[in-house]
């Protein structure tokens, strides 16, 4: 699904969520400032709209951190069918549509936004592995063909050279491991999708992810603060019971 589908569908459930958190918060809001005689009626509408703070709130968040991702980290935005993370040697790798193969390349020697296969540029990738300016990997030539019904098929192997951006390609497994070895490296390929997680995440997204719930949650405080301490303002009439005549 594009970008756009997904973010209509997280709209409208984060819409619903926010109305039904408006009831709730407001519902508990009036409940807790029952008798409160004076100011009630402002924290009851700020506690019913804080929902659809918190949701626009997020999604001024999303659009700040794909605007970064993109430009300054060069990772996706985190949802959609695209997804791309630079490697550690200065390539990058890329999944669309599917996270069971996808492209390993070097973005400096690619003409356009997309990807095209060349030397330094592989298809159908299934599993990677990084050691340092090598990368090591499988690759499935029939990857689109294959999409749905085989997502492990691997028919060819490689090891890349990231300096000199130089291709050799092996037939099978073992040959890839002979020649890894004589370069002082244990062959350990992983899915390409693990190997994306694992180079995806930065210390950037933990700092959007701690905003995310830390203003919220600050806010949430302070609300509750202000309906506590207006509680606290009630005037409670107390009518005294009496037992028996007045002697």
């Amino acid at each position: 699904m594009g970008i756009g589908f997904v973010l209509i569908i997280w709209a409208i459930v984060g819409t619903i969520l926010a109305g039904l958190g408006m009831l709730v918060l407001g519902g508990a809001a009036a409940l807790f400032t029952r008798g409160v005689t004076t100011g009630r009626w402002k924290p009851i509408l700020v506690a019913g709209l804080f929902p659809f703070a918190c949701l626009a709130w997020a999604g001024g968040l999303f659009v700040f951190q794909a605007i970064i991702n993109d430009v300054v980290f060069h990772r996706d935005p985190g949802l959609g069918d695209t997804w791309y993370c630079p490697l550690p040697n200065g390539y990058a790798l890329m999944m669309i549509d599917l996270t069971d193969n996808g492209w390993v390349y070097n973005p400096k020697t690619q003409p356009g936004s997309g990807v095209g296969e060349q030397e330094d540029a592989i298809a159908g990738v299934r599993v990677v592995q990084v050691a340092g300016r090598f990368i090591l990997g499988g690759a499935d030539s029939q990857s689109f063909q294959d999409s749905g019904e085989d997502s492990t098929r691997v028919d060819s192997y490689f090891l890349m050279d990231t300096e000199t951006g130089k291709r050799t390609t092996f037939p099978t497994q073992d040959s890839l491991r002979n020649a890894a070895s004589q370069l002082g490296i244990q062959l350990n390929l992983q899915p390409i999708d693990s190997v994306y997680s694992k180079y995806r995440l930065t210390w950037f997204d933990a700092f959007v992810g701690l905003l995310l719930f830390a203003a919220p949650l600050l806010a949430l405080g302070l609300l509750v603060r202000w309906i506590v301490r207006l509680r606290r303002t009630r005037r409670i009439s107390l009518q005294p019971t009496r037992h028996g005549a007045d002697g």
